[in-house]
């Protein structure tokens, strides 16, 4: 999850998915290329973040990593759980694109 993300967002997820934070990572300020490098290194299947402009800024193709971006209108946990039900069966979709913009 992004930094921008709340912690708590993470305990809302499927049970067969373990969930990390950039925060607890300690990848804090990382630019978004050398973030997605560092998940792709580190093993990571997806990265999700409520930065709609990700795709524009980076050559996901570059990146052997799964991007799912909330199409939220802030990144309070109220609203951000609203998306959970979604984003879990995107999450669970081997077939899902490789950039998968999540709309409640």
């Amino acid at each position: 999850m992004d930094e921008n993300l709340p912690k708590k967002l993470k305990f809302g997820f499927d049970a067969r998915h373990e969930v990390s934070s950039v925060r607890d990572l300690g990848w804090v300020g990382k630019k978004n290329g050398e973030l997605l490098g560092l998940m792709t290194l580190n093993g990571f299947e997806g990265f999700i973040t409520i930065d709609k402009n990700l795709a524009n800024q980076q050559n996901l193709k570059r990146f052997s990593i799964g991007v799912f971006v909330l199409n939220a209108k802030n990144s309070k946990i109220q609203t951000l759980s609203l998306f959970l039900p979604k984003l879990n069966q995107y999450i669970n979709d081997p077939s899902a694109d490789q950039l998968v913009i999540v709309n409640i």
